[in-house]
């Protein structure tokens, strides 16, 4: 099927019905899981499937249908649909579709060969990943290894003459295991993602750090409540990323509901600080020629050494708050309208080294894992469940769990003081390892 030239004809389809301004935004997937448990197989996916969402405006008003249907018949009821929705909304002179016809050259984002890969090379590799955690002597047993993947083709359609399609793959694999002493049990787990399946890491790799997380929180020890510092594990990142990343949405900034509303141009930060958003790096996980409105992508510097740079608009926001759109309207599918969200958000690396901002520590949280939702956009407190392992003396003293953790934005942001070299930008919203001078600690 011409999935482009369908959704250009959904587009003068609309149009013949009554609408002003249309855009259609066609998908299509096939995905693939894995699941193995003490060797065997235990799940087989495999599915695939297209579907079209369409947005039409009439005289200001918008409205939006969809349909996972693309026989004839189906695709004429959905243009319907929207245009008769459209005529009973609210008008808005903000309702815009863009009119870029260009395009970021991103590559590395479609592996060719993945397709070709067979069923028993991808089995095989989720076995031998669980078969190499299981060796490990201090392993006991199995909680399952998976292999996953996804193909995706996007063709987006508007009536301003926007032609424009995508192809991307996305495969991972993750292993989770158990360990005991005595009566405790302790479970760590490891993943690897990547665009291409050549470029995942080695079992063995993935493997042994799923074990070694397990072993090293077995005994953890009890903490008295005090401030001392918090070393953030890239793991334990999205913590405090996550609740800037929706501070810095221009649709909650216009709403007068993020703590970081008004402040462009101003310090918010340490100097060691540089966050970017950028869609168009090669291999990325979340990059992509155009956004999920056929806006072209591009990196953005969200934060510069401490001070905020940008906040971060779809279309329609960004006409409402007068300024230029930033690419950056998210689609969770077909399904959905454009929303506004990231493409590979992280905070850029530092000079230090992990080891160097362990041993500058003389009292602190090595912090492995956040419960909670982090960071509050609106006012910016933060508070969340915490283990990890405390530092004594520069040196790991020993595992930590059931603790709390708690601070306001300002201070953690403010509050950076080593910023670690091991950005891994594999992962679509990450950061180094980086240490805050004092939070309040909640133990016992």
């Amino acid at each position: 099927m011409d999935y482009s030239a369908l959704a250009q004809s959904l587009v003068a389809s609309c149009l013949k019905k009554g609408a002003d301004e249309v855009e259609a935004y066609l998908e299509s997937s096939r995905s693939l899981t894995v699941e193995v448990r003490d060797g065997d197989v235990e799940t087989i996916q495999e599915a695939s499937g297209a579907g079209v969402g369409v947005r039409v405006i009439v005289r200001g008003r918008m409205a939006f249908a969809s349909s996972n249907d693309l026989r004839p018949k189906a695709l004429e009821d959905v243009a319907a649909r929207a245009v008769v929705f459209a005529r009973t909304s609210t008008a808005d002179p903000n309702n815009v579709l863009p009119d870029d016809p260009g395009s970021t050259d991103v590559p590395g984002l479609y592996d060719p060969e993945i397709a070709g890969i067979s069923m028993e090379e991808k089995i095989e590799l989720a076995k031998r990943l669980e078969d190499c955690a299981r060796r490990d002597p201090r392993a006991t047993r199995s909680a399952g290894a998976a292999y996953r993947e996804r193909l995706e083709e996007v063709f987006l359609a508007n009536s301003h003459g926007l032609r424009k399609s995508r192809k991307s793959t996305a495969c991972s694999c993750d292993v989770s295991i158990v360990v005991e002493k005595g009566d405790e049990k302790s479970r760590g787990g490891d993943s690897c993602g990547r665009r291409f399946f050549a470029d995942l890491k080695p079992v063995r790799e993935i493997a042994a750090k799923a074990v070694g997380d397990a072993v090293g929180m077995l005994e953890p020890r009890p903490l008295k409540t005090q401030r001392a510092s918090v070393v953030f594990d890239p793991i334990a990142a999205s913590a405090v990323l996550g609740g800037l990343l929706a501070a810095v949405n221009g649709e909650r900034v216009l709403q007068g509901a993020s703590f970081l509303g008004g402040r462009l141009g101003q310090v918010v930060a340490s100097r060691l600080v540089t966050v970017i958003d950028d869609g168009t790096r090669p291999k990325g996980p979340a990059s992509a020629p155009f956004d999920g409105e056929g806006v072209p992508t591009r990196a953005h510097l969200v934060v510069d050494r401490g001070v905020l740079g940008a906040y971060l608009y779809n279309s329609a926001v960004a006409r409402r708050a007068g300024v230029r759109g930033t690419g950056n309207a998210i689609r969770n599918g077909f399904s959905s309208l454009p929303a506004i969200g990231a493409h590979n958000f992280f905070m850029a690396a530092g000079e230090a080294k992990p080891e160097d901002i362990i041993r500058a520590t003389a009292k602190g949280l090595w912090l492995k894992e956040v419960t909670g939702y982090g960071i509050n956009p609106v006012d910016g407190n933060f508070s969340g469940g915490a283990s990890g392992f405390w530092i004594e003396n520069g040196k790991v003293a020993f595992p930590v769990k059931g603790l709390t953790i708690a601070a306001t934005a300002d201070e953690m942001l403010q509050g950076i003081d080593m910023v670690a070299d091991d950005l891994d930008l594999a992962r679509a919203m990450t950061a180094p390892t980086f240490r805050i001078k004092r939070m309040q600690i909640g133990g016992e």
